[in-house]
């Protein structure tokens, strides 16, 4: 099987590639996988979302940068597991959480990255609204189909 990442492609055994490509042929008959390339291709074509990928692609060329995520992702994922088993958090370990995490905010590539991730989350969450809405109303749904004390379908604040 093959997937792809941030144009980075992995591939497993012949036998998974010789599976996604029958799969990948069956699929390409079809009109609703015609049209979601077609918005594949549209959200690539977006000037916003070139900008988006940029941001991503220097952080994923920056180490220092993606380091100082790991770190933070890592003592961030540690605190919540020793408060979700109920462990009392050491006011020490909260310090130097706090002060990777202001290291993290204060490196112009990886805000960029955050910001760009939170855009990128943006869109997909657009896209699964108003897809999910065409399912739930069996037709293509309205601005006004939409929550009015939300921000609509594009916020993705989840009203």
């Amino acid at each position: 099987m093959r997937c792809s990442f941030g144009g980075a492609t992995l591939a497993g055994d012949s036998g998974e590639h010789h599976q996604h490509k029958t799969m990948q042929a069956t699929i390409e008959e079809t009109p609703v996988m015609q049209k979601t390339r077609d918005l594949c291709q549209t959200i690539l074509d977006q000037p916003e979302y070139r900008q988006i990928r940029q941001r991503i692609d220097a952080f994923m060329g920056d180490e220092a940068a993606k380091n100082q995520y790991q770190v933070v992702m890592e003592k961030g994922d540690a605190l919540q597991q020793k408060q979700q088993f109920g462990t009392p958090l050491d006011g020490g370990e909260i310090a130097e959480f706090e002060k990777n995490r202001e290291m993290l905010l204060n490196n112009p590539v990886a805000t960029e990255f955050l910001s760009a991730q939170q855009q990128m989350h943006k869109i997909q969450e657009s896209v699964m609204q108003y897809v999910s809405k065409t399912f739930e109303l069996g037709r293509v749904p309205e601005a006004e189909d939409f929550p009015a004390e939300g921000c609509g379908p594009s916020c993705g604040c989840g009203h």
